[in-house]
């Protein structure tokens, strides 16, 4: 295996050589092998243990044995200890899953900060297994049917090709002491119980199991690799960017042989897993949306919005208050405000305005019930929302509409897009304000 290693890792991570490298380490038996294993090839190598308090002694006894271990290769060991149950029950997770941030969160720290390019995990080729066949019993997509990726930014797995076996056999070769945890022997999780029952059964069936399932993995890859550059392709068809915001057209969606795949697959990176949600959202009324830890998808007429977080703000949840000597401002937007003596055009951008017909203090504010405009160029009132919605604008584009007010609430300008005529400069008026958009330096 050693010799299998050595060429595995030098065809498929030669960047490793005098690379700064930490093994995220259990006590168990594919760890150990791999930290002494790496050793012996001479990688420059350190030790990374959680103890998750969730065995009692055998949890300390794992912790002494990977402490006495750092000793024997001379090697730094880094240690830490978590409540996993406090932590599990403050979130509401399984233990499982908490165990998983705490962990990957503390080598993600360890990684950053103490100089390490890479962290390697001890996964082999029965686990890439196991895991295929959790996916596979939970209607995977094909993502998860293409089992552990062997690099995952900094996180390498190179023990993937290896069996369960082929390891227990370099261990007891060469009198490699490990720890065995006893609730693997357990079948009450998942995994234990598929390879404690299911497995076995399956090489009993196929004794050449592993190596079938290694060329179904490749098989399932380049099927993959096949979807994404198809996606890749599709999206630029379907979609446009405006800023942070990709705007999905809905009607080109449709036409497509598979609208909901494609769907799926532009939109797996960003986290939506609860699929009847998204397609629902397709047929949904204006302004519905479903939302994960990084992203927003928004229903918006023809359109799906993929857009980062944002929530709905309260109309009167932000008020920027602006007095008659003031020059400029910065918040919620830069406007510049100047006495001139004459008027010119500057486009939607800028307005003038009469001073003397204003009530200070000005506001700067959203839209809320009831804001009526008298539109330069039109005759009679509108409300505000009105014209935002006849103009069209997304349920975002109206988010981001800022209205400039007087002291009495009555709308100037929707800032960029329309001025009220009952603040234009008087004829011959000698306080002609103008008041723009600018673009700060």
């Amino acid at each position: 295996m050693e010799h299998k290693l050595a060429e595995h890792l030098i065809s498929n991570f030669p960047f490793l050589t005098g690379k700064n490298i930490l093994i995220a380490i259990s006590g168990g038996i594919d760890s150990v092998v791999a930290a002494h294993i790496l050793k012996k090839l001479s990688y420059k190598i350190s030790l990374a243990h959680c103890n998750f308090q969730l065995r009692n002694k055998e949890s300390n006894d794992d912790e002494q044995f990977i402490h006495n271990l750092g000793k024997e290769l001379e090697l730094e060991t880094h240690i830490t200890k978590f409540n996993t149950l406090e932590y599990a029950s403050k979130r509401k997770l399984s233990t499982q899953i908490a165990a998983r941030e705490l962990r990957y969160e503390w080598f993600d720290s360890l990684v950053k900060n103490n100089g390490y390019d890479y962290l390697i995990t001890a996964h082999h080729a029965d686990d890439n297994l196991e895991t295929f066949l959790i996916n596979l019993s939970r209607g995977s997509g094909l993502d998860g049917l293409t089992g552990i990726p062997e690099r995952n930014d900094y996180i390498l797995r190179p023990f993937l090709p290896f069996s369960r076996e082929e390891i227990e056999l370099y261990a007891t070769e060469n009198h490699i002491s490990w720890r065995e945890d006893a609730s693997n022997s357990e079948t009450k999780y998942v995994r234990n119980k598929l390879r404690h029952t299911v497995v076995p059964v399956l090489k009993e069936i196929n004794p050449s199991l592993l190596k079938s399932f290694g060329n179904t993995l490749k098989y399932l890859k380049q099927g993959q690799r096949i979807i994404n550059d198809k996606t890749k392709e599709t999206t630029l068809e379907i979609t446009e960017k405006e800023g942070d915001t990709l705007k999905i057209n809905i009607k080109k969606l449709k036409e497509l042989s598979s609208p909901d795949a494609y769907l799926y697959q532009i939109l797996r990176p960003y986290g939506f897993t609860e699929w009847n949600d998204v397609n629902t959202l397709v047929e949904a009324e204006n302004g519905k949306l479903i939302a994960t830890k990084s992203h927003t998808l928004l229903k918006d007429r023809d359109f799906l919005l993929l857009l980062p977080p944002y929530k709905l703000t309260s109309p009167d949840t932000q008020k920027f208050a602006i007095n008659s000597d003031t020059l400029t401002i910065s918040e919620p937007i830069s406007l510049l405000f100047k006495n001139v003596q004459k008027t010119t055009f500057l486009g939607k951008k800028s307005i003038y305005v009469d001073k003397n017909l204003l009530n200070y203090p000005l506001t700067v504010r959203k839209c809320k019930a009831g804001d009526l405009i008298y539109p330069k160029g039109m005759k009679g009132k509108k409300k505000v929302s009105k014209y935002l919605k006849d103009e069209k604008l997304s349920l975002i584009a109206k988010q981001n509409t800022w209205l400039l007010c007087s002291n009495k609430n009555e709308v100037i300008w929707i800032i960029g897009k329309r001025q009220d005529r009952r603040f234009l400069p008087l004829k011959g008026s000698a306080s002609i304000l103008q008041i723009c958009i600018y673009q700060p330096l």
